[in-house]
């Protein structure tokens, strides 16, 4: 858990660190949002993140790349690095700061800093954030906290062939038709991953991502593909057609992609496991029943039809062009010509 690096007042239940989802900063505009994290974990930030920002023409270029930022951004974060998130409600013994609460129409969108105050010596400790467009979160100071065992037995990191791809699995459609915001993030942040790893040339997406996204709105460089993308992880094997890159999953605890056991595969671009589970597992296909047939004559009118989107997907504005500025690769000349004509349409 964490407490109070001033008085050592308890600031959070228990929890288990897992990785940073892609998504963290990429939400839909007007919308209210669920928690960021799941209960009983957290995650770091380790790059610098929050207030104060400084403006890209008064930073420049090799300062703006210490702070993790290589190409023109409209400004770049000077904040501390190693910010702790957490769902709000593990959040204990802080209450708010009335005037650093400002926000939109739903909530507060943290942009006077620190709004948390510990409870036991005043101390400002985190800032919440829960206004429209944001996922709810509470983001821990790093140096108003500290880390303090919580008396619980640890939890161990999950293997590969540990994890049950079925619960991660997220679907592309939610209920109302809408595409997921998970997915309408996750999916640009693997294509700029992907942009730099196939240095600006074309490439062809694996299949069944294709289907789903189409041409992701001009995100990939244009022209015939000479590259190729497959699809592969636990339990599903290396495509055996030569893809010269490889659509992996990102482990959920330590955020690092699954590689192939043996030496000399083909790069490997981290998806989010969400969006990887679901396009790699089998669908219920069928509308019959478990056991035995339907009797002749006798349709089947209760079967779920397929969730469809109400529109072509659009990824996140910000989500694909923010992760390509963050990707040190993107500095090769070959790339930088590829963002000016791309990323900033």
């Amino acid at each position: 858990m964490f407490a109070c690096a001033g008085c050592g007042t308890e600031l959070t239940a228990p929890v288990s660190r897992v990785a940073l989802p892609v998504h963290a900063y990429y939400g839909a505009w007007e919308q209210l949002h669920p928690p960021l994290m799941e209960p009983a974990t957290y995650a770091v930030e380790p790059r610098p993140s929050g207030p104060p920002w400084r403006l890209w023409d008064e930073v420049g270029e090799e300062l703006a790349a210490e702070q993790g930022v290589y190409l023109p951004q409209y400004c770049v974060s000077f904040g501390s690095r190693g910010a702790v998130v957490i769902a709000p409600g593990d959040s204990r013994g802080m209450a708010l700061i009335p005037e650093k609460c400002a926000g939109h129409c739903m909530g507060i969108d943290g942009r006077d800093g620190p709004n948390l105050a510990c409870e036991g010596c005043g101390r400002a400790v985190a800032t919440r954030m829960d206004d429209c467009g944001l996922w709810q979160t509470v983001w821990l100071e790093p140096a108003a906290v500290r880390r303090v065992p919580s008396g619980l037995p640890a939890v161990p990191v999950p293997g590969w062939d540990e994890l049950v791809l079925e619960s991660y699995a997220v679907p592309p459609v939610e209920l109302d038709g809408s595409w997921s915001r998970r997915w309408a993030a996750a999916v640009p942040v693997a294509l700029a991953h992907l942009v730099v790893a196939c240095e600006g040339r074309p490439v062809a997406l694996p299949g069944p991502l294709a289907e789903l996204v189409g041409a992701t709105a001009g995100c990939l460089p244009a022209g015939p593909s000479v590259l190729t993308s497959g699809l592969a992880g636990p339990g599903t094997p290396v495509p055996r057609s030569g893809a010269d890159v490889l659509l992996v999953p990102r482990h959920p605890v330590t955020g690092e992609p699954w590689r192939p056991a043996y030496g000399g595969a083909p790069s490997v671009v981290p998806l989010d496991i969400g969006v990887w589970a679901h396009l790699v597992l089998p669908g219920e296909t069928s509308p019959l029943p478990a056991s035995g047939t339907l009797p002749e004559g006798v349709l089947r009118d209760d079967y779920p039809l397929p969730l469809r989107p109400r529109h072509a997907f659009w990824p996140h504005h910000r989500a694909f062009g923010n992760t390509l500025a963050c990707l040190p690769g993107i500095r090769r000349p070959e790339l930088r010509t590829y963002y000016d004509r791309y990323a900033r349409t």
